[in-house]
């Protein structure tokens, strides 16, 4: 089993004046809080910053991880993140994977995690070991470590400029899928580098074990989550079980010696496309906010506790460095992406040139290349600049890529407004700006600084703007399935209104529970046809 260099913060007991041992840990648990809680308010305060600024969250997190100070550090424990964050953040995103979705995309996702991540990894070693100098099983590992993208980064730029669905689908399935196939080399590096030999039967017989057993061990562990569903009807006991499979899954993989990763990932599809159907809209809908917050936190937690370990002079220092690794993966990248995907043609849709490029653009790490790094050997040579030198890199992709990400999106025009959708935006802009002068009519009249005269002749011609608009929208709405069949942006705006419609009454139905204006019985079976549209509105 790999062993892992724990960074968690110490207490010099030496410095402390005698106390029993239970005072001792009290102290260090209180202490333990309290970091929690600043770096919890850090956290949201990021989030309001990060959404005024309108950049990446997790650039945001890296950025005031570097300006705390050293003394609030909770630890960095890579023990902690692989058994407990990595599995949460594998299985949060397989159990929010559509199969179905998967199945028209699975060839160029295929082409990408498996010749791609070992073309990429082959390519990116050789520019390591000539550009940096590394030892070539140190090259080889830090190239397979980097070949893992970010996927938060790049769907958060998906969010801020509109991309053809197959292309996030690609993006999300690929980046799945690599974390494991990235595992399973590194573990064939790391067997290379204790035994000291390596024969390729071996290394294929490793691998074959690792992708099968992973595989059946998750179908196994999936399937029987579905036998426990139907006999479950509790969105409580739903989430323990989900947790207790997801994290069970990943320990029982290493102890058998097959991916974990791999387990998990398989398990997650299984259970969120068989098990969550057997249960009923309102539970569904609790058990993937549960894995959203989970996923959110850890993640959340990653990047900043990194920020906070990385001394700012240490980072100036391997920036060189760092930039050079992101020369050697980003090149690893092109000549994998163009030349699979052009062989991609010859048995499956072409993906677009502009669809590749924003491939290779959105080639972001994060923080599983962050927690990969400090799994490797004690022993393996350089072991502990290599840690530095991928922290390094991991935070200069994330602010100089991650930054520019949403800008290379939009410049590439991926999905171009339909004349429909623009003439929506502009009926839309004039309710808001009409309706927003009125209320500053009615202001000025009720403060006497307007005459009656004038504000009845103004407001009238707002109003008949108002009305034109709205007349065009309900035109609009009339003929929703011809905008349907216009295509996916104009059926998002119909979906995000009524979405936004359902949350508004499951609140006020929430509020009415609260205050005990509503009885649960009453309400119970209008809030279940409620979570069944909001679950039809997000499967589409």
């Amino acid at each position: 089993m790999i062993r892992y260099l724990a960074l968690s913060a110490e207490i010099n007991i030496n410095k402390l004046p005698a106390e029993p041992e239970s005072a001792l840990g009290n102290l260090a648990i209180a202490t333990l809080v309290e970091n929690l809680i600043i770096l919890l308010l850090v956290a949201t305060l990021v989030a309001l910053v990060a959404r005024w600024l309108k950049i990446p969250y997790v650039v945001g997190l890296v950025l005031a991880g570097l300006a705390i100070p050293r003394h609030l550090s909770i630890g960095l424990n890579p023990e902690l993140i692989f058994n407990l964050f990595l599995p949460i953040l594998i299985f949060e995103a397989a159990i929010n994977t559509d199969i179905s979705r998967l199945r028209s995309t699975i060839k160029p996702i295929a082409l990408l995690a498996g010749p791609g991540v070992v073309l990429s990894s082959a390519i990116t070693a050789v520019l390591l070991k000539i550009g940096l100098g590394l030892a070539w099983i140190t090259a080889a590992g830090v190239s397979v470590i980097l070949t893992i993208t970010d996927t938060v980064s790049v769907i958060a730029a998906f969010r801020t400029v509109p991309v053809p669905r197959r292309l996030a689908t690609i993006v999300e399935g690929e980046s799945l899928l690599n974390d494991g196939v990235a595992m399973v080399l590194l573990s064939v590096i790391t067997t290379i580098h204790v035994q000291g030999t390596f024969s390729p039967g071996q290394g294929i017989k490793q691998i074959f074990i690792a992708f099968v057993g992973g595989t059946l061990l998750g179908l196994g562990l999936g399937y029987l989550c579905v036998g426990l569903f139907r006999q479950l009807d509790d969105d409580l006991s739903d989430i323990l079980l989900t947790v207790s499979v997801s994290l069970g899954t990943f320990q029982i993989g290493q102890m058998l010696g097959v991916s974990s990763a791999i387990a998990v990932v398989v398990a997650g599809l299984v259970i969120g496309n068989l098990a969550f159907k057997q249960t009923s809209a309102s539970i569904k809908v609790t058990l993937l906010s549960f894995w959203q917050y989970a996923g959110f936190g850890v993640n959340t937690l990653i990047f900043l506790l990194v920020g906070i370990e990385v001394y700012p002079r240490i980072l100036l220092a391997t920036i060189p460095a760092a930039l050079i690794a992101i020369v050697a993966y980003q090149i690893g990248r092109v000549f994998s992406i163009y030349p699979l995907l052009y062989l991609l043609r010859f048995f499956d849709r072409p993906l677009p040139l502009r669809w590749q490029h924003v491939l290779i653009a959105g080639n972001v790490k994060g923080s599983l290349s962050m927690a990969l790094a400090l799994a490797l050997p004690l022993t393996l040579p350089g072991r502990e600049q290599v840690i530095t030198l991928v922290f390094s890199t991991v935070m200069v992709s994330l602010i100089g890529q991650g930054l520019s990400l949403p800008w290379v999106v939009k410049k590439l025009q991926l999905s171009k407004p339909s004349p429909l959708a623009e003439k929506i935006a502009v009926l839309q802009l004039n309710l808001v700006t009409a309706k927003a002068a009125q209320g500053e009519l009615k202001y000025l009249l009720e403060t006497g600084s307007l005459p009656k005269f004038l504000y009845e002749e103004l407001f009238a011609d707002y109003q008949a703007r108002i009305a034109n608009s709205e007349q065009e929208l309900r035109s609009f709405y009339n003929q929703r399935n011809l905008i349907f069949s216009e295509g996916e942006v104009e059926k998002e705006y119909i979906d995000g209104l009524y979405r936004r419609l359902y949350i508004a009454e499951k609140s006020a139905i929430n509020d009415a529970l609260a205050k005990g204006i509503l009885a649960d019985d009453i309400s119970d079976e209008y809030l279940q046809v409620l979570n069944e549209k909001l679950l039809a509105l997000q499967d589409d």
